[in-house]
């Protein structure tokens, strides 16, 4: 750093500016006075403000010293494993809150935990402390896998407690940057199953379920109880080619079942992206990860008693005139439902979470005229949009977080609904479908329902139709409402009639006049006639209409019958 003061000034002058500003420079300071060529002081600056001892202006040899020991434990463990997170190209931990938190930490604590140990473990492996993180304060906890592989013992879990109950104090978001091994097993004495332990870990996370954001990005392999954290947060991303998580790591697999397999095969961001549904999004890279974090928390307050975010309203990316052309005449024609959903956000807005996991379900964040709101849409892409078990379980999850935060609801309806078969009962249909249809009755944000096309079956119920205290439930005019389609509704009802038509022609005309009229009396116009809905919207019009009823809606409140809790989980 090169600074030029006036002419007049003296050395000592000089020499207090260097020292002042060495205290917050990482390299040499050289201060000129005046014109001149040469440097009046050279002042060699690093990370703890290296100040010229018995200097007047500088700090004292007491904090000096103090400096020094925070910048040793900021160096974190020995030179070799620092050495192989290059090789992984994983950041160091600190280089990691670089990333995250370019304008430097609010504070640190727990600095010192494990100062006095023998064995030299810089901040027992874990920090914590609080940041500003998109204009936002947040709580946050970073594994430093340089010490003993990021495991869990004492010091950090007490750390790790700390954060987690002063973010019950304070409502702001946390932030859990996971690269850890699980705890140390050859001091589990000493934090394993105490009152204050790791299993308070998860208690707390259950408290803060639903009160705070809680955001999870994994860097590593977390094993066992570090695992249960990404699973608990509300939101979890794995980066690609570096996280995994699991109940067990592969050799303690092949030790109680037999089996060898690879930590990627067992947990990895493809495992729980695509299979299990434990991860929300997979990040390329570690820049990647927090440009994700960055974009979701844009969608949600602080905490529950807060308001989500207003954005400046923009156009849709395809204007919505074009929505009538994307929704096909025939019901079981498939269209990517992205497309119509792509005509009625803001531009830009789209987030997707769980994209590669029940996809006969789209469920992402999006905004209407600035506002947030949830979607979940049926996809006809996909399996025809029919309900699978999966989709089920992650609409109902989705759905409970968007209520938790205050994000209202858009339900589009284009769904067969529930799948039938065998193999649908052993994955637990009716369980999941439960589980969707009761986290729509409880939401108590505002909701609206669009039926697009096919709400045939139970499919309306889980989409929040009439029945479930949607403040609208409004339809295009290619909606149809009923118990079952067409072609399965002809089956059941008339099937044995038309086996008696023996002329081949007769009977597929009958069939086709049956089919027609079935069609008209599941109509939305007939539902509309009826009111059983409120109203059937031209296309073109949706995002305008969404847009006004949202607005209108806004501050509606619903409330809840007074008990302790429901009975489904």
């Amino acid at each position: 750093m090169k600074v030029r003061i006036d002419e007049g000034a003296s050395e000592d002058e000089a020499a207090a500016i260097a020292a002042a500003l060495a205290r917050h420079a990482v390299e040499e300071v050289r201060v000129y006075v005046g014109d001149a060529a040469e440097p009046a002081v050279v002042h060699e600056g690093n990370r703890v403000g290296d100040a010229v001892p018995h200097d007047d202006f500088g700090p004292t040899d007491r904090e000096i010293a103090l400096l020094e020991e925070i910048a040793d434990i900021e160096q974190g463990g020995p030179e070799k494993y620092r050495e192989r997170l290059d090789e992984q190209g994983k950041l160091f931990v600190r280089d990691r809150l670089d990333l995250w938190f370019p304008e430097g930490l609010l504070f640190e604590d727990g600095t010192f935990a494990e100062f006095d140990a023998a064995d030299r473990l810089p901040a027992d492996g874990l920090l914590t402390g609080a940041a500003e993180f998109e204009g936002r304060e947040v709580h946050f906890m970073a594994n430093d896998f340089t010490v003993k592989a990021g495991s869990m013992a004492a010091k950090g879990v007490e750390k790790f407690l700390r954060m987690q109950q002063r973010a019950l104090k304070t409502g702001k978001p946390i932030l859990y940057l996971m690269d850890s091994s699980g705890g140390r097993i050859d001091q589990q004495t000493g934090f394993f199953a105490n009152r204050e332990g790791i299993g308070k870990y998860y208690y707390n996370h259950s408290m803060l379920s639903g009160y705070v954001p809680q955001i999870c990005v994994l860097y590593g392999p977390c094993i066992a109880g570090a695992a249960y954290t990404p699973v608990f947060a509300d939101f979890t991303v794995m980066v690609k080619g570096m996280s995994a998580m699991a109940i067990a790591s592969p050799r303690m697999v092949q030790m109680v079942t037999g089996e060898e397999i690879s930590m990627e095969d067992l947990g990895g961001p493809e495992v729980h992206a695509r299979y299990s549904g434990s991860a929300d999004l997979v990040a390329e890279d570690e820049e990647h990860a927090r440009d994700l974090v960055a974009q979701l928390i844009g969608y949600l307050p602080n905490n529950a008693g807060g308001k989500p975010p207003r954005a400046e309203p923009r156009d849709p990316a395809q204007s919505p005139t074009g929505i009538d052309r994307i929704v096909p005449t025939e019901p079981n024609r498939g269209y990517d439902v992205r497309e119509l959903i792509d005509h009625v956000v803001d531009a830009e807005s789209f987030f997707e979470l769980q994209p590669n996991y029940g996809g006969e379900i789209v469920t992402a964040f999006a905004r209407i005229d600035g506002r947030p709101v949830g979607i979940v849409a049926n996809q006809p892409a996909t399996r025809a949009g029919a309900i699978f078990p999966d989709a089920a379980g992650k609409a109902a999850e989705f759905i409970w977080k968007c209520d938790a935060f205050n994000v209202p609801l858009l339900y589009l309806c284009d769904t067969p609904g529930f799948m039938a078969g065998s193999q649908v009962e052993k994955d637990g249909i009716l369980e999941q479908g439960k589980k969707m249809i009761y986290a729509t009755s409880s939401a108590t944000v505002p909701k609206q329902c669009v039926v697009v096309r096919k709400a045939y079956g139970a499919g309306i119920y889980a989409m929040s139709g009439p029945a479930y205290d949607p403040d609208s439930t409004i339809a295009l005019p290619s909606g149809e409402i009923a118990i079952m389609g067409p072609e399965a509704a002809i089956n059941a009802v008339y099937r044995n009639r038309l086996d008696a038509i023996d002329d081949p022609e007769e009977r597929a005309r009958r069939e086709a006049e049956l089919r027609e009229e079935y069609r008209q009396d599941i109509d939305v116009h007939r539902m509309a006639s009826e009111t059983v809905i409120d109203e059937i919207i031209p296309p073109s019009a949706l995002r305008k209409e969404l847009a006004n009823r949202f607005a209108f809606y806004e501050t509606v409140r619903k409330d809840l019958p007074d008990k302790k809790h429901g009975t489904v989980l």
